[in-house]
């Protein structure tokens, strides 16, 4: 129930950063991380203020945080391509005003 709950609650979110793996030992000696076999954690990195930022997640958050991070990407790309066409227009407005003037 958590892994849907997680999901219900990232569903429109936008989030900037990159999804990592940290790898890391316990530290203890009995472990298998005491043989080179270190243990993972999913993590998001991003910057706040010049600082880069990790925050370790759980297992079931991952495809929520994943589909933030695309939908924070596609929401980029329409910005970008709505300032793209609102540079051609004022370009286009400008030398039409020339031409005339």
């Amino acid at each position: 129930m958590r892994k849907q709950q997680s999901a219900v609650a990232m569903s429109g979110v936008l989030l900037r950063g990159s999804l990592i793996t940290l790898k890391r030992k316990c530290g203890k000696p009995t472990c298998s991380c005491a043989d080179g076999e270190m243990h993972t954690t999913p993590a998001l990195s991003y910057s706040l203020k010049g600082k880069t930022r990790i925050l370790t997640l759980r297992s079931c958050d991952v495809s929520a945080i994943r589909r933030a991070l695309t939908n924070y990407k596609r929401a980029v790309a329409e910005l970008e391509s709505k300032a793209l066409s609102g540079i051609r227009l004022t370009t286009l407005n400008i030398m039409e005003a020339k031409r005339k003037g």
